[in-house]
């Protein structure tokens, strides 16, 4: 069987392991004491399917069968928001997201601590659904190692060397030989590729922090849909009785375990309190993730140009577990054969090839 080295134990990594380790000989290697640590550890785990470029769109629809069948989804409606002078903005954003419109009594009667003074427009999406993010990253893992996966946390790849047969990689739970490398490693993949000897790519990690508000006013917002303003600037939803609130920002930084910044986190919850009538008092924690992105925004998933027995799936942003079981099947077709569902211009759109302008056209299964 092919052995194949996944780095990274996100969802990423965990999803492929389910998927390709009935067709190969499979090790996952995650750095840290524990899987989903970084990016999965803290997203704001919804299901949206309108969220995203075309391609991201179309992955999203492809996940979406897969992610209800494993029990993850709950129902959860976004409400998107417009003040009076963002007409043009709100109404192509909903259009093409596919988003309802809605009276905004309505949206007063969804979340009664709008501000009708600022709300202008409003739409809904009732076809998005809250993630349980940590069922499904357990689920993949158990999947994984029913098939014969080895799962590693801890290792932390620390050498990648080119053999006749493929790879040698050392780690700090030891060394392994692999015929492929599967890069999955989230915000570290440029620095994975480069420890291969490979270009990378210019993926580039955003930092995005959250921090969690008592429920306002006393409110059970249980049942309140995540509240989205037209053009960004901050997002909201229920957590377990709590409130969460975003200051969405996209800060470019390097490859770390990202903690928020307490002047963004500030100027996010001032934004958000100008659409809604209860104050911020007090944050009872915050914390923040990297979405890595590629230039284009949208994920990598293919053999390099140069070598193709090194497999990026990295560049997923901020759709990581929305698509995971989409680009999980994508990676495993691409690299055991295994039937892929998906048309090939979705394959062609997400092949690193896109970034080697002297690459050859690849086949796609």
């Amino acid at each position: 069987m092919t052995r194949i080295l996944i780095v990274g134990g996100g969802i990423a990594g965990a999803s492929l392991s389910a998927e390709i380790a009935p067709h190969a000989d499979v090790i996952l290697a995650e750095a840290e004491p524990a899987f989903g640590v970084h990016a999965s550890g803290r997203s704001a785990a919804m299901f949206a399917p309108g969220y995203g470029n075309a391609v991201i769109r179309e992955l999203n629809a492809a996940s979406a069968e897969a992610l209800g069948k494993a029990g993850v989804l709950s129902p959860r409606p976004i409400l998107w928001l417009g003040r009076s002078d963002q007409r043009e903005l709100f109404e192509a954003e909903v259009a093409e997201s596919g988003m309802t419109p809605i009276p905004v009594a309505e949206a007063l009667g969804l979340v009664p601590i709008l501000n009708a003074a600022r709300v202008a427009f409003a739409a809904i999406d009732t076809g998005s659904a809250d993630i349980d993010t940590d069922r499904l990253l357990q689920s993949c893992l158990s999947r994984a190692r029913r098939a014969g996966a080895k799962t590693l946390t801890g290792a932390r790849v620390t050498g990648l060397t080119r053999t006749a047969g493929g790879w040698r990689a050392e780690t700090t739970r030891g060394t392994f030989p692999a015929d492929v490398v599967v890069n999955a490693a989230g915000a570290w993949a440029d620095d994975v590729a480069r420890m291969a000897g490979l270009a990378p790519l210019g993926l580039q990690p955003l930092r995005r922090s959250m921090a969690r508000l008592p429920a306002p006013a006393g409110h059970d917002v249980r049942a309140w849909p995540m509240i989205h303003p037209a053009g960004g600037g901050w997002y909201a939803k229920p957590d377990a009785g709590k409130w969460l609130v975003s200051p969405a920002e996209e800060d470019p930084m390097p490859p770390m375990d990202a903690w928020p910044d307490d002047m963004t986190l500030a100027h996010g919850l001032a934004r958000y309190e100008e659409m809604v009538t209860v104050p911020v008092t007090r944050v009872e924690a915050s914390w923040a993730g990297l979405r890595t992105f590629a230039p284009d925004r949208t994920p990598v998933v293919g053999p390099d140009p140069a070598d193709s027995a090194f497999f990026w799936l990295a560049g997923q942003g901020g759709y990581g577990f929305q698509t995971a079981p989409a680009l999980a099947r994508v990676a495993a077709a691409r690299i055991a054969g295994v039937a892929c569902d998906l048309p090939a211009r979705v394959l062609r759109a997400m092949d690193p090839a896109r970034f080697r302008q002297a690459a050859a056209p690849c086949a796609f299964p």
